[in-house]
């Protein structure tokens, strides 16, 4: 099955998720506190969420399997003067990784995944988080009433299921994900679940 962030590398423009900055769900968790040790940017595109737990002093380490998302975040983190690593490497395969992390972030890769794909994604993510270990998914709700219209929203049920196995699902709140096509905002959820 293709990626979904094989879009990074469409040419002619940026993604609607690419906006420059890291999320304000997101970055929000970072100032609470809430992002820990290691971090791992699951899909990290071109690096915002990675550089963010960088320059919050947190070891971070980004993985996509585009080549040029991933060049565009080494370049931000050398112009940023931060240490970050970046690694090409397949969502669905993270244990191959041989590496443990503390603390994961999923920006709106877990939705656009099919849903018989979800649960061994979140198989493979356990694998790699240290038991206790968060992570933090930013997706699309199906509360979204704008135009455009979004891809592979999901309710509330549909992503507490998610988590239903080997997960103690913390939090899931409803919040807004900036696009570059949403003036406002899109309606997405951010959920907090810790690995058992």
């Amino acid at each position: 099955m293709p990626t979904p962030l094989a879009f990074h590398d469409l040419q002619g423009g940026r993604p609607p998720w690419d906006t420059g900055a890291p999320q304000p769900a997101l970055l929000a968790l970072t100032k609470a506190g809430e992002l820990r040790g290691r971090v791992l940017d699951i899909g990290c595109g071109t690096g915002e969420h990675t550089l963010m737990a960088a320059a919050a002093g947190l070891d971070a380490t980004g993985i996509d399997l585009a080549a040029g998302a991933l060049e565009a975040g080494a370049r931000k983190a050398l112009e940023r003067g931060l240490s970050a690593r970046f690694l090409r490497h397949d969502a669905l395969r993270l244990s191959g990784l041989g590496e443990h992390f503390d603390t994961a972030l999923d920006s709106l890769l877990l939705h656009a995944l099919d849903p018989a794909a979800r649960a061994g994604y979140l198989s493979e993510v356990r694998a790699v988080l240290r038991p206790g270990g968060r992570l933090h998914v930013l997706c699309y709700s199906d509360r979204h009433t704008g135009d455009p219209g979004l891809p592979h929203k999901m309710s509330r049920a549909e992503l507490e299921s998610c988590f239903t196995t080997g997960w103690d699902l913390e939090s899931l709140q409803a919040t807004t994900c900036a696009t570059n096509l949403h003036p406002g905002g899109a309606a997405a959820w951010l959920a907090t679940c810790r690995r058992t």
